[in-house]
């Protein structure tokens, strides 16, 4: 077994996948004026996760929280369905939204009313649902991150060549000295990413949740492949393309969870500009033509990662392309029915039964709280 991981990793670590010709790993040795990034430095990507996700949790509840209330969010409890084993089990094991025969069945079963098991499925189906104080917790977070990271982005590159002139990404590779800032800049995001892997499970999930997951994958694919091959200078432009338009999102969503709606449609109109700008003409136009045409003039024989690379960042354009279809229908809606809900969120369901009336009958009920419309609620990158 020893010997086989010894071969996979001689493999994966073979020159020809990942430099130029006439390169090995030991011109990578740090020297005098050259600082290179070192494959082993992504494991520090784990511990830094776990420090965002410790910020986190303290910047929702300490911050998110405070601000939620302050514009008018309120923390609504949701009234839990009483128990009863056999309807539980159907919604587990059968079906969250039976139908009017089936409705009827349970009835029969559990002695009590049609009326009362609809109001138990109802109430049982909006506890699967993140209520609009938790959603606005999510928001915030993601919202201060990627505003954090699009300022910092912007300090660590305003004053680099390759900021303005692309092409400079790949003059004197691959001996391009890694900066500090780089540095920095690389293990905040993979660490982001990491952390949004690891609360995948207790994270708002969304229609298009394996888009999601997608997305992170092949994001810490990109970057830790990038950091290992050397590619920082234009990995720091692809993160900084991308964060710079999602901050705008995630503002919207909170302003939408107040009910702030004309500053929430102004910013998901911001958003859907800078959006296009950065993912439909930026992304292709300048980051893709960066990766798939300028290495060419450096080296007349690719190398494996050329392909690997460019297959994830081509990958991410796809996820782009989806995301912005679904971004203009939702423009679409708002220019003509002037409506800027998202299709992808799940709504509360509306519940007359009072408290007393659930008492009363010990069969089982659900609450809603109003039906509430979440606007933009689903989070892309």
């Amino acid at each position: 077994m020893a010997y086989i991981l010894k071969t996979l990793n001689s493999w994966f670590w073979w020159e020809n996948i990942w430099m130029p010709i006439n390169c090995t790993w030991a011109d990578f040795v740090d020297r005098e004026g050259l600082v290179f990034p070192k494959p082993h430095q992504l494991y520090a990507t784990i511990p830094y996760a776990f420090v965002l996700l410790i910020i986190r949790f303290f910047s929702e509840r300490y911050v998110a929280i405070p601000l939620a209330k302050a514009l008018g969010i309120k923390n609504v409890r949701r009234v839990k369905p009483q128990p009863n084993p056999v309807l539980e089990s159907y919604f587990r094991e059968c079906s969250r939204q039976p139908s009017q025969s089936e409705i009827k069945g349970l009835a029969k079963k559990c002695n009590c009313t049609v009326h009362l098991v609809e109001k138990w499925f109802r109430r049982r189906r909006n506890l699967e649902i993140p209520t609009v104080l938790r959603k606005f917790q999510e928001a915030f977070w993601r919202f201060s991150f990627y505003l954090t990271s699009s300022i910092v982005g912007f300090i660590f590159l305003y004053d680099k060549p390759w900021f303005y002139d692309i092409w400079q990404t790949w003059v004197g590779y691959p001996f391009q000295t890694l900066l500090p800032s780089q540095y920095w800049y690389y293990m905040a995001e993979i660490g982001f990413y990491w952390s949004l892997i690891f609360t995948l499970g207790i994270d708002i999930k969304r229609k298009d949740f394996m888009a999601h997951v997608v997305h992170h994958l092949a994001a810490i694919g990109l970057m830790s492949g990038s950091w290992c091959g050397n590619y920082v200078r234009v990995g720091t432009l692809v993160m900084f393309v991308h964060d710079t338009a999602d901050f705008w999102l995630e503002a919207a969503k909170m302003f939408n969870y107040a009910r702030w709606e004309k500053t929430c449609n102004i910013l998901f109109i911001i958003f859907s500009i800078a959006f296009f700008i950065t993912r439909m003409i930026l992304f292709p136009f300048w980051i893709l033509r960066a990766t798939l045409y300028q290495p060419t003039y450096y080296s007349t024989t690719p190398v494996i990662a050329y392909f690997l690379f460019n297959g994830m960042l081509l990958t991410l354009q796809g996820l782009h392309l989806y995301w912005g279809y679904l971004i203009f229908k939702i423009l679409k809606r708002f220019v003509f029915l002037k409506d800027l809900k998202d299709d992808r969120s799940d709504e509360e369901e509306e519940d007359s039964l009072t408290d007393t009336e659930e008492e009363s009958t010990k069969s089982g009920t659900k609450n809603s709280s109003g039906s509430s419309k979440h606007l933009l609620s689903s989070s892309h990158h």
